[in-house]
């Protein structure tokens, strides 16, 4: 090997390995640069809804409850509450019957003789029968006014569940939102300071993880809210929300005035008056029986005619009457259960609502001291990095822990309003 070529070997030795390196440096700041101008992934579902100033929360309500699938259950009580009264305000009873009667000896002795007769049966009213019926008609009525306003509660407890549901996950978005706006600001800067040979390729990697996991958590916040406005739109059939639904406190202390509890009290009552009426009704009623006759003897063709009045007196009958007693016994018990049941749900969800709206005030006051320091505490770390006092990773960890500070002190906000909501749900208050 001549001397030049050794000297052309040694230059190719030298010289590869540096141009490797600044080629590798280069393809690695054009693929960082790659990612970093990647668009923002997107959803392509959205349900929008439009805040509307005029619309007020009562009038949503009355948009959801005219949609409640047990409005076709409240009519067809409708019918038996109808149907209850005229029974109580008939003239008789049961319903009266005509019997005719004819007889003749065509097939027998075949002597001429022929008998008609043509009856009348009228029921007659037992002793504080048409009483009791009019009592269960009336409370028929009662049950079903009352079934109608605990049905508007309940649609009330579901509409103020969703629309705190759409304000929780709206606060969530935002959050999110301003975390990857702050994310992007800083891993713009550190990429920045990245590329000035300040800070190492492993910075400048771990800001853009930081981006990527601030985008996640936002894509997940937009689906939960898309999710927070369908169940919106489903329970009220609008595309439009109040612009204000915040509630104040009731000063009830007790469920006593809830609809839903005056609609078991209620139900009770209408089975106990129903089981009243079938104590009275287990008796069969007397029947007076009026007949006219007409009879032509044998060999006689001149009519006889009469007129004559029968009653029928029942008696015994208590074999037949005990299942119906019975039934309506069973009708009673299972009255009495269901308010006992609801009674026991409605004393611990009182007691739910009460201590769960004092601690999220309490809460709140907490949260919003520590969102104050956590808010000094970022700005110190901010100012520390970009002196170079800190690393990324210190400033990362004061970060998130300003966004927790942030978050719980925003979400203790809603929950406290969502809370009253709950509150007043329960002591019976329509929005």
């Amino acid at each position: 090997m001549t001397i030049f070529s050794r000297f052309c070997l040694l230059i190719a030795c030298f010289i590869l390995p540096i141009s490797q390196a600044f080629a590798d440096s280069a393809q690695d700041t054009a693929d960082l640069k790659q990612t970093s101008d990647q668009p923002s992934h997107q959803i392509d579902h959205f349900d929008e809804l439009k805040v509307n100033p005029n619309l007020q929360l009562s009038e949503v309500l009355e948009k959801a409850y005219a949609r409640a699938p047990m409005q076709a259950a409240l009519l067809s009580r409708d019918s038996m509450v109808s149907a209850r009264n005229r029974v109580a305000n008939a003239i008789l009873p049961s319903t009266p019957a005509v019997s005719v009667l004819h007889q003749n000896d065509a097939i027998g002795s075949g002597r001429g003789e022929r008998d008609w007769q043509a009856e009348l049966e009228l029921p007659i009213w037992l002793p504080k029968q048409r009483d009791n019926r009019l009592k269960v008609a009336e409370a028929s009525q009662s049950t079903a006014i009352a079934s109608r306003q605990s049905l508007k509660l309940q649609v009330a407890g579901q509409l103020r569940e969703a629309l705190w549901n759409i304000a929780f996950n709206d606060n969530n978005l935002s959050l999110a939102a301003n975390k990857l706006l702050l994310a992007n600001k800083l891993r713009s800067d550190v990429e920045k300071r990245y590329q000035a040979g300040e800070l190492a390729k492993t910075d400048a990697m771990l800001a853009e993880q930081e981006t990527l996991r601030a985008e996640k958590e936002k894509l997940r916040a937009e689906a939960e809210l898309m999710h927070a406005r369908h169940r919106y739109y489903l329970l009220t059939g609008l595309r439009e929300l109040p612009a204000s639904y915040e509630e104040k406190q009731s000063s009830l202390e007790d469920y006593s005035q809830s609809p839903i509890w005056l609609e078991t009290q209620s139900k009770v009552g209408l089975a106990e008056t129903e089981r009243n009426l079938v104590q009275v009704e287990s008796h069969e009623n007397l029947q007076v029986l009026l007949n006219v006759r007409s009879t032509k003897g044998a060999f006689d063709t001149t009519a006889n005619d009469s007129v004559g009045v029968k009653l029928r007196i029942p008696f015994g009958g208590d074999a037949k009457a005990a299942p119906i007693r019975a039934a309506a016994e069973i009708g009673v018990g299972n009255a009495l259960t269901e308010r006992e049941t609801l009674k026991y749900e409605l004393e611990t969800a009182m007691h739910e609502a009460e201590h769960n709206l004092s601690v999220s005030r309490a809460e709140l006051v907490l949260a919003g001291k520590q969102y104050e320091i956590a808010k000094e505490s970022l700005r110190l770390a901010q100012k520390a990095f970009q002196l170079g006092e800190t690393d990324l990773v210190s400033l990362l960890r004061v970060q998130a822990q300003t966004f927790e500070a942030e978050r719980a002190f925003s979400t203790r906000q809603v929950q406290v309003q969502w809370d009253v909501a709950r509150y007043n749900q329960i002591v019976g208050v329509l929005p």
